[in-house]
Order: C-alpha cells, then structure tokens, then sequence
C-alpha cells in the first residue's frame, strides 16, 4: 500500500511492502543457466505493469526492470548486462521469474523481486558453486603400506574430503587441509594409509552438500607389489546427492 503527498509541487510516496510466500534458495553451478522464480498470486497480466528485479547489496542495485511493457535497463547493474531477461507470455500469466544466464560465483546473493503496484515482494536466495574432480596426487611405498593423497581444487561453497574403503565405510585418516585462495575457492587435500596385504578399491570423495554436489576418484590397491604405473587404475563419478 502506498500514502501519497503533494510537497513543492512533487508528488512524494511513501510505499509498504507486502512479502509474498517465504524466501527460496536456488542452487547452481558456475556458467550455468538459471531461473529466480517469482509468481504472482492471484495469477494476472502483468505486461503492461512495472516490475523490479533487484540486490540491495548493489549500486545501483537494479539486476532486472519492466516497465509498462518493454525492459527498462538504463540503470542496471553492469554486473548484469546481456545475461537477464523475462518472458512476455510468463507474464501474461503472473509469472514475474527471471532468467539470469552464464553464472558467476559474484552472483551469489539475495535478489528481490518487487511488483510496486501492489507493494508485493518476494526474495530468492543464490548460491552459485564450483567443483572439481580430486587427484591423487602423491602416493609413497614400501612393503607393508601405500600413503596415500587426494586433493581437489576449485571449490565454492568449502567441501568436505573423505576417503572410503571397497565397502564404502569410512577410512581413518589424516585430517583434511583446507585452503581458500584470493579467488575465494576452496582447495582440500588429506593422506590416508592403507595396508597392501590384500587387493582393495580406495575412493576418495570431495562432497558439499549446499550445491548437492559430489566427486569421486577411486584408486586400485593391489595385495601384491607392483610398479606403481600397474598400481593405479582410476575411475571418476560425477554425481549430486540422492
């Protein structure tokens, strides 16, 4: 609702918003296509309306603008240019969703979805992650053993490492060493020893649960010594999580 008031001879509103449904969060990945929704309801033909898509956190904080039928971008954020959009026939339906395209992790945030004529507004929560498959990156020798280390780097939000015998159970292991680079992704890297007295199948996992997110790389120990080119078979899994 908004109380309008005549002052030097300008028109001055002041507005209240109305939140409509809960905040949602949406997950993605980086250069990923994605779409904040923002539904009107009761549903209504919204074309000829004005509509704002906005982060407060910004300046200007304009990601998105409609108005009265075409866009209105002339004070969007440069952040944003030539990767929003929304669709006519959503909104003749009262779907105010918007289409944000090649993901960036600077995208992550709170965006608004404001329908000022009605005083409506609606949050989405971002998350925008990266992932990468792990290494096995250094592996020591002698007769009894095989040292083992995994490392993954470029993850965003920071992932958890674990390393998992032929059963999938849980390995004891070193503890997991986690950097965060100038580019605010993640580097994990751990060791886990295991004995060479009987043939075994070790996975390292990197996982982040926020994005749904999961990487694998497995590794063939056999009981008997071999050269270490024979001793590594790797597979990778890409997956989320069920």
């Amino acid at each position: 609702m908004c109380k309008c008031f005549k002052s030097l001879k300008l028109l001055l509103c002041s507005c209240e918003s109305q939140e409509v449904g809960s905040s949602q969060t949406v997950t993605a990945l980086v250069g990923e296509d994605v779409i904040l929704p923002c539904l009107l309801e009761p549903a209504a033909d919204v074309v000829s309306k004005s509509l704002e898509w906005g982060r407060l956190d910004l300046e200007p904080r304009f990601v998105h603008v409609w108005h009265e039928g075409q866009n209105l971008l002339v004070n969007q954020n440069p952040a944003y240019r030539g990767r929003t959009s929304l669709s006519t026939e959503k909104l003749k339906h009262g779907d105010l969703s918007l289409s944000l395209s090649a993901l960036k992790h600077s995208d992550n945030g709170q965006y608004r979805c404001y329908f000022p004529s009605q005083g409506k507004t609606s949050t989405v929560e971002l998350l925008v992650g990266s992932v990468a498959s792990p290494v096995i990156a250094e592996i020591n020798i002698n007769s009894s053993i095989v040292v083992l280390q995994c490392e993954s780097k470029g993850w965003y939000p920071e992932p958890e490492l674990l390393w998992l015998d032929a059963e999938g159970k849980i390995l004891s292991a070193g503890p997991t060493e986690t950097v965060r680079g100038p580019d605010d992704l993640y580097t994990v890297s751990s060791r886990v020893t295991v004995e060479t007295r009987h043939s075994n199948n070790i996975t390292c996992r990197v996982q982040q649960s926020n994005i749904n997110q999961i990487r694998e790389t497995q590794i063939k120990v056999k009981g008997d010594f071999f050269p270490l080119k024979s001793l590594l078979v790797f597979k990778q899994l890409s997956c989320g999580f069920i």
